[in-house]
């Protein structure tokens, strides 16, 4: 290169970082870094990580642009509740039982305390409903959920909400809870060998199935086991009471039942009290203006979309004691749902 060209180049150069510099200093907003958010979620097979992903850009247009969200899975809910109480995420997967648990410090959280503080009410966004499954050649040896007491079982990965889920149905049952740990991609496998007895499976809302669970109907033959009438009314009597569930609505294939009864259980995506009022507030204004959409891409937010405001209180009141965001009671207030009983997170 002649020293002219090798001149040129350099003075453009320094021309361009210096129209660069000044347009940093001018406008500070575009030369700092955006701020962010990350949502811990259990894995990337689970519908809470598929929930998740999708929400990422309704969430940062509804903050403006001025963050970055990112989401984070990890091996199972709770794993992603603790991630986020420990001060390692701003959101967290999570579920009514769930948070039954943190604040009575019982089951995985029996003796845990957050580096951080737990988390609170912020925002419920589907039901769930759990049900137990088998290999469909093997299905004769199952007449109801008695014939799985003591037998290995896949009840979903250890640390997930249906898994706490059916730890507290076989207790109201008084039926031996064993639980045999693989990985989501060997359930099928697992079935067809006979290494577990059954595994169980769940929907969103009535008719979304888990991404692993899709994989696994669509590769094998599977039966649903329905609970007996002695069982349901068992399980009724404990608040556990199944819901229905149209099975050609969920699954490809015949299942051996038209109505699947699941019990049911609410998920939902809370975060800590310090996470301020105003970004919270946004984001469920945005969550709620977007409802019928959200159910239009995905059929789980369905619930939500009928009742978005119900859905809250109905997350609430699983878990009354347990204190609520400013940013969701300011919501709630402003719909009047608010219940002056619920206790307000640092107030």
């Amino acid at each position: 290169m002649s020293k002219t060209k090798s001149g040129y180049f350099f003075s453009a150069l320094v021309a361009a970082l210096a129209v660069v510099f000044t347009f940093s200093v001018i406008n500070p907003v575009y030369a700092a870094e955006r701020k962010s958010i990350r949502w811990a979620t259990s894995s990337t097979g689970s519908y809470g990580y598929r929930v998740a992903a999708q929400m990422v850009k309704v969430l940062e247009d509804a903050l403006g642009g001025e963050y970055t969200v990112t989401v984070n899975p990890y091996p199972s809910t709770t794993a992603a509740m603790k991630a986020t109480m420990d001060g390692n995420a701003e959101i967290g997967y999570t579920a009514d039982v769930g948070m039954t648990e943190v604040y009575a410090g019982t089951g995985s959280f029996k003796e845990y305390n957050p580096a951080k503080s737990k988390m609170v009410h912020t925002w419920y966004a589907y039901p769930m409903e759990s049900f137990m499954a088998v290999y469909a050649p093997k299905a004769s040896q199952y007449k109801s959920w008695a014939d799985f007491s003591g037998k290995p079982v896949f009840f979903t990965p250890a640390g997930f909400m249906n898994w706490l889920n059916f730890i507290r149905i076989f207790k109201a049952l008084g039926y031996q809870f064993k639980h045999v740990q693989i990985g989501e991609a060997a359930q099928g496998d697992a079935l067809q060998a006979g290494t577990i007895a059954g595994a169980v499976c769940y929907t969103t809302a009535g008719r979304s199935l888990a991404s692993y669970w899709r994989e696994t109907e669509l590769r094998l033959d599977i039966k649903i086991i329905n609970p007996s009438p002695d069982e349901i009314k068992k399980l009724t009597a404990a608040n556990l009471a199944p819901e229905e569930i149209d099975a050609t609505k969920v699954f490809s294939k015949d299942v051996g039942v038209k109505t699947i009864l699941g019990v049911p259980l609410l998920f939902g995506y809370n975060m800590l009290a310090d996470m301020p009022e105003e970004i919270v507030y946004k984001m469920l204004n945005k969550f709620n203006a977007e409802r019928e959409n959200l159910a239009k891409a995905d059929p789980g937010f369905g619930p939500m979309a009928r009742n978005f405001v119900g859905m809250q209180v109905k997350g609430i009141n699983a878990n009354p004691t347990a204190p609520v965001h400013p940013g969701l009671a300011k919501f709630l207030k402003e719909h009047k749902a608010w219940n002056d009983k619920w206790k307000i997170a640092g107030k």
